[in-house]
């Protein structure tokens, strides 16, 4: 029996698909099987995804794919009418084993599944989501359709997740989710992600290292905000769900901020945390974006003091309010994510620039790599034991990491 995945989009994808890959495992018969797990954030995705389930088909051709994930959701009969496709698992059934192969509304799913694993394959970090689904509706996106609406695993469940990593070697988790930041409501009013935080760091004193994946600033709970204050292993990194740093673009991307809103919460975090680094989301050419609005998000990168930038060129998702308003030209698209890039490439030098001389902590990878708490890439001369934390003493830097002595 072989049991292959492919992944494409978020890190919850990520780590789905190795808890879908062991449970198929565990309960498929003797045959070859492909479980490619897609993504619905872009066009391109589901583009890329229907190629590579082609390539895989002439490559493989006795092979069983089966397709999942936010794309076999939004765009399910896209993949169902591919002659390549033996099957579809919906995202609310996938990580059931005693469900797979059965249909289900993803809308109608209440509770998130604990992924019940205690490594992830060829991964120094693992992977631990914590919530799924979105409650929000933002313009441009169709992920709450692939995922339904959010929903969070019961605190203890969480806590029992990262334990169970930890007893098995890991060094460093990352909490993930759709709407990380909307942990626990679902649950307990009281419940928050700083609530989670707080417990996981109590009760869990050999995790070195929790780090959190993409945040929206406007939900981030005061118990959250203190413990980046008050908890060393709690790591000095905050990706930031921005999108826009104009008002009026914000407001139709529907999104819950304001410019000044992301500029005080990185003032706050930083003043909290000195030291701490942010990343963030920027979209490119929203429909309706004039040269001085995109101009307000360029000067963003400087006001909130981003380093570490995800840019993506606006494309259209059918179905979505934002695909129906009037779209930017291409070119200026193009340009104007090309313009992101470049400074957030400054960004990075400058940061880079500042840890050259110093010693930092890193957490070490495969292929002669590591990790600096603030999420720095570190290049070793040879290869390095993956999972190691070494005091670390930086030579320089090529522009994009940096170099150990």
């Amino acid at each position: 029996m072989s049991v292959e995945t492919l992944t494409f989009g978020c890190r919850l994808n990520t780590v789905e698909s190795e808890v879908m890959r062991a449970r198929a495992q565990a309960g498929a018969a003797d045959r070859d099987l492909v479980l490619v797990n897609t993504c619905a954030v872009t066009t391109e995705a589901g583009r890329q995804a229907r190629k590579a389930i082609r390539r895989l088909a002439r490559t493989r051709p006795g092979a069983e794919i089966v397709v999942t994930g936010c794309g076999a959701e939004v765009e399910r009969a896209a993949y169902a009418a591919m002659p390549e496709v033996a099957r579809l698992v919906g995202n609310a059934v996938k990580l059931t084993p005693e469900s797979w192969g059965e249909s289900a509304d993803i809308m109608a799913a209440r509770t998130a599944e604990s992924t019940d694993i205690d490594r992830m394959a060829g991964h120094t970090r693992a992977f631990v989501p914590v919530q799924n689904g979105c409650d929000h509706r933002c313009t441009f996106c169709v992920i709450p359709f692939g995922r339904g609406n959010s929903r969070s695993v019961p605190l203890a469940d969480a806590v029992a997740q990262v334990r169970r990593i930890v007893e098995h070697g890991g060094r460093e988790v990352v909490l993930t989710g759709v709407d990380l930041t909307a942990y626990g409501r679902d649950l307990d009013a009281d419940l928050t992600l700083g609530r989670l935080v707080r417990a996981i760091l109590r009760a869990v004193p050999d995790l070195a290292r929790l780090r959190l994946s993409s945040i929206d600033s406007v939900e981030a709970d005061p118990d959250l905000i203190t413990a980046f204050a008050e908890e060393p292993r709690l790591m000095p990194h905050v990706h930031l769900s921005l999108q826009a740093g104009d008002d009026l673009i914000l407001k139709r991307m529907k999104r819950r901020h304001s410019r000044d809103d992301a500029i005080r919460f990185c003032e706050r975090l930083r003043n909290q945390r000195p030291g701490l680094v942010f990343g963030a989301d920027l979209i490119a050419g929203f429909p309706t974006e004039t040269e001085a609005q995109f101009s307000r998000s360029l000067d963003l990168v400087a006001e909130c003091g981003l380093t570490h930038l995800h840019v993506f060129p606006y494309s259209p998702r059918p179905g979505t309010p934002a695909a129906r308003m009037p779209p930017v030209a291409s070119e200026a698209i193009r340009t104007r994510a090309a313009r992101l890039r470049e400074a957030g490439a400054a960004a990075l030098v400058r940061h880079l620039d500042g840890a050259v001389g110093a010693t930092r902590l890193v957490l070490t990878e495969r292929g002669g790599m590591g990790r600096t708490e603030d999420f720095s890439g570190v290049r070793f001369a040879g290869e390095v034991t993956a999972g190691e934390i070494r005091e670390t003493k930086i030579a320089g830097h090529d522009g994009q990491v940096l170099i150990a002595a």
